[in-house]
């Protein structure tokens, strides 16, 4: 018998061995050569073996310490014990059936516990001789812990892998240089709230003088939005550079997000053309109002229809605004409005204003950094909570 101290102790040090475990095609065979060094003698193991499901089998992979070799190499899944240890995860099965259907008849090791390792693809079982005198609590308590932490380590690691393939999709759809207008600066930048986001962007170049901007915000966040986020900007890419009308790529559009199974399917998100001359035509499908600063004035461009996603067939018009030389365009999402600070105030679309307005001579790369500068400092430089994003496009004199 283990002395409880001891047991815990060791019991801390494995589940923390779990978390650190290099992820390699040895990751199982190191965790149970561990477990086997540290809880053998203290929890009667006779033998450890790992089993990977291969169709409608357990194929044997490896074995720690083996007395003898006598455990099958592969088992069906189809008999009442495996059954067992795929529904409740952890077994002790203190009777020889499970024994003797893998083989094992050596001597007193006929005791058998299994726990059931997984993630949505792939499926293993270990399995553990149990030597007469093991105790039933420790041992499951054991058996357990095991099986917990190895499940949370592997969904863990689906997950980062998951957001990190969601972060390169996201990163290269995000344009990674801006168009160079005669007459033009321009400048933009977004930062998630989490390593990937509902927030994106985008510039579309038709000829040396005409170009589009667009900006939009996916509601949700991590992978769901950006799944979304990846086909609205390709489905917005993809009817531009086919010179379809705006309204109807938008329509178009919507009807995709409708049809779709994200768990999140709504999109803002404002597009605007700028032809040669500084004249803007937009469509602003439910996003927050872009501005545009000419000196002392400031002129909104509010919603011509709601955000995407919210029924199949919707409204959107089509506005037009004049650009005049020395005016400034800001595009932003309400990650940047919406900002809190210490007393739960928000940054709001006047102070936004303000700052423009205040800093009309600096370049547009200057005036997205001040902005979020500002702004972040306004929330006392806590993490952001929402995603935000910022496009200044500004009309030289």
């Amino acid at each position: 018998m283990i002395e409880p101290k001891i047991f815990y102790r060791e019991l801390d040090s494995m589940l923390d061995a779990i978390r650190q475990e290099k992820s390699d095609k040895n990751f199982f065979q190191n965790i149970l050569r561990a477990l086997h060094q540290k809880f053998a003698s203290g929890l009667n193991l006779a033998n450890s073996h790992i089993f990977e499901r291969r169709g409608d089998a357990f194929v044997r992979l490896k074995s720690c310490h083996e007395i003898k070799a006598s455990i099958v190499t592969t088992f069906s899944i189809n008999n009442d014990w495996v059954e067992e240890v795929l529904k409740k995860g952890a077994v002790i099965f203190n009777n020889p059936s499970a024994g003797k259907s893998l083989g094992l008849n050596h001597g007193e090791a006929m005791t058998v516990a299994a726990i059931h390792i997984h993630n949505p693809v792939r499926r293993w079982m270990f399995i553990f001789e149990l030597n007469e005198g093991w105790i039933w609590d420790e041992t499951m308590l054991f058996l357990n812990a095991m099986r917990t932490a190895l499940n949370y380590r592997l969904f863990d690691e689906m997950m980062r892998n998951d957001l990190k393939a969601a972060e390169q999709i996201q990163k290269s759809l995000l344009p990674s240089t801006f168009p160079k207008i005669e007459g033009y600066d321009i400048f933009a930048h977004s930062q998630p709230a989490e390593l990937v986001g509902g927030d994106f962007y985008d510039f579309f170049l038709w000829d040396e003088k005409d170009f589009g901007v667009s900006l939009g915000d996916a509601s949700g966040h991590g992978v769901p939005a950006a799944l979304l986020v990846r086909d609205v900007v390709i489905g917005l890419r993809m009817g531009l550079a086919k010179e379809l009308r705006l309204v109807h790529t938008l329509k178009k559009l919507n009807q995709v997000i409708q049809q779709s199974t994200y768990s999140t399917n709504f999109v803002s998100i404002f597009v605007g053309e700028i032809e040669s001359g500084g004249h803007l035509f937009y469509v602003n499908a439910g996003h927050p109002p872009p501005f545009i600063i000419q000196g002392e004035i400031s002129h909104e461009l509010p919603a011509t229809g709601i955000t995407l996603g919210f029924m199949p067939e919707i409204e959107l018009q089509r506005s037009y605004r004049y650009l005049e030389p020395g005016s400034i365009l800001v595009l932003y999402s309400d990650g940047i409005a919406e900002r809190q600070n210490s007393l739960e105030e928000q940054f709001e679309l006047p102070r936004l204003k303000r700052l423009v307005s205040n800093n009309q001579h600096k370049s547009a790369k200057e005036i997205v950094k001040l902005i979020f500068d500002t702004v972040y400092d306004f929330g006392s430089q806590s993490p952001w909570e929402d995603d935000a994003t910022l496009a200044v496009i500004k009309r030289l004199v």
